[in-house]
């Protein structure tokens, strides 16, 4: 998840684990749904883009998207999935948003606070340290393999309109304004490069880094987080 490596390594793992219990197919058909209930019509929709193209890259059914899809546009009847968010702070100080796709509210409000207070947390209003930003992320690999100057790629993607592009051992990070992220995606697949992971994400503006000891902690967090069937996704503002 998000907030839990922004390479996503552990995410990118736990999902072919789900994938082989079937959970994760219903965790990506929710995604669906509801960013289908903003509109149907995946070139407009950034959002459902990015959700279908999650969805197929990990080999969901397409009979699955398409009836996730005509739930949220209201072809389909059935059980009603609604999106919460949750904000709170766990020691020492680190800002977690937490977006749950659940079909009952209590429950999920319940749970979601009792995985803070367990680990010394509360609920807390944090989201005004965060935007909610489209990222997209390149391996070192998918770069290197098409021989791509990370350089000239900066300046084809700014001009492109790009907010940050920010690179690391593991790779690139591209950030983008909503609107334009589904275009910069484009572009990358134009030029034959492979992503890594591209979602609409919420982006802190201020970040904390953490010693190791503290790490650890914070990481059984989000494991629980990980594993609990109503949260989707979940963004913290550490480094």
């Amino acid at each position: 998840m998000s907030g839990h490596s922004k390479w996503a390594t552990t995410h990118r793992q736990k999902e072919l684990i789900d994938a082989k219990r079937g959970t994760i197919f219903t965790k990506l058909a929710n995604v669906i749904t509801i960013a289908a209930k903003k509109g149907g019509d995946p070139n407009a929709n950034p959002s459902l883009r990015a959700a279908i193209d999650r969805a197929r890259d990990t080999s969901m059914p397409k009979d699955n998207i398409e009836r996730a899809l005509k739930k949220g546009t209201g072809e389909l009847g059935g059980e009603q999935i609604v999106e919460l968010f949750y904000e709170g702070i766990v020691p020492p100080n680190v800002q977690v948003v937490v977006k749950c796709l659940t079909d009952n509210k209590n429950r999920s409000g319940s749970t979601v606070r009792h995985l803070f207070t367990k680990n010394g947390g509360a609920f807390d209003p944090v989201l005004w340290n965060f935007s909610q930003l489209g990222v997209i992320r390149i391996a070192s690999a998918a770069s290197a393999a098409k021989k791509i100057n990370n350089e000239e790629l900066e300046l084809e993607l700014i001009d492109l309109g790009i907010i940050d592009f920010q690179k690391e051992d593991e790779g690139i990070t591209i950030y983008t304004a909503v609107k334009d992220f589904q275009a910069v995606r484009d572009f990358l697949g134009f030029k034959g490069l492979s992503v890594e992971s591209a979602e609409i994400e919420y982006v802190a503006k201020e970040k904390i880094g953490l010693p190791a000891e503290s790490r650890e902690k914070i990481d059984k967090f989000f494991e629980e987080l990980d594993n609990n069937e109503d949260v989707n996704d979940y963004y913290s503002n550490l480094l």
